[in-house]
């Protein structure tokens, strides 16, 4: 897949994922990887930007015998910004159907 096109998504596919639920790095890395190739720091500085910018927080959780994990949440400006990228990209989509079709 192109790079462009990657990086132009990314930061929605982050913040969809934490709308769902909050989680760990580790697990939106996994979880986007299985989709599209991503290398393994790629989510790490998004997450880094979008705490920065006021779209999430976070919180340490220690689960049951494992390692005390940074937990990564959505914010309401971080809701907004969701709804904000799923509708830029959903006319984005339209557009792009409009100029593929035979």
């Amino acid at each position: 897949m192109n790079i462009q096109f990657k990086k132009g998504v990314l930061d929605l596919f982050v913040l969809a994922m934490l709308k769902k639920c909050d989680q760990y790095g580790y697990d939106i890395s996994e979880s986007i990887s299985e989709k599209i190739q991503i290398s393994s720091g790629t989510i790490y500085p998004i997450l880094r930007k979008l705490k920065d910018d006021g779209y999430l927080t976070t919180y340490l959780s220690e689960e049951s015998n494992g390692p005390v994990r940074k937990y990564y949440q959505l914010t309401k400006l971080g809701e907004k910004q969701y709804e904000k990228l799923k509708i830029e990209w959903l006319e984005l989509i339209k557009i792009t159907q409009y100029f593929l079709e035979d």
